[in-house]
């Protein structure tokens, strides 16, 4: 008899505990909600006292910030970090046109007037309307030129 009620008595403890981790888990999730909130691409879970954190955060800074804010919530364990930083956009840039090279296209184009050159970062593109026996003189004069990459993008009739 005093086995079944230390039994009970232990079963009933256990249930309590668990039910009062339940409850400051749910308090704990509202408390790091509204801290993650700040950033839209984020959420937050908290399970067993610990912040499960995802999401994509704009750089190495603001993940750190979260995640240090999270620590600081009094009953918080520990923060999983499962979030990633967003890459860098690119930047594309231009080199400025060398005046000599685009003076070189524009003199083997002359004679071409419905064909049109752009020269960005050291790459040729031109573009308009030709006739093959025009398509091979242009491709002829450009490739004499040695100017690098061209991108021949004009039609052909």
């Amino acid at each position: 008899m005093k086995k079944t009620i230390a039994l009970a008595a232990l079963a009933l403890s256990i249930s309590l505990g668990s039910c009062n981790n339940k409850s400051n888990d749910a308090e704990l999730q509202t408390q790091a909600t509204t801290v993650v909130s700040s950033n839209p691409n984020a959420t937050v879970e908290v399970k067993d006292g610990v912040a499960h954190l995802s999401g994509t955060f704009a750089d190495e800074a603001s993940r750190d910030n979260m995640i240090a804010s999270l620590k600081s919530i009094i009953g918080v364990k520990d923060v999983m970090d499962m979030s990633t930083v967003a890459a860098a956009p690119m930047v594309q840039t231009s080199e400025p046109v060398d005046p000599a090279m685009q003076q070189k296209v524009d003199d083997a184009l002359k004679d071409f007037p419905s064909v049109k050159s752009e020269i960005i970062n050291n790459e040729l593109t031109l573009t308009g309307n030709v006739s093959a026996e025009q398509a091979k003189k242009i491709k002829m004069s450009i490739d004499a030129l040695k100017v690098g990459k061209v991108n021949y993008n004009y039609t052909v009739k």
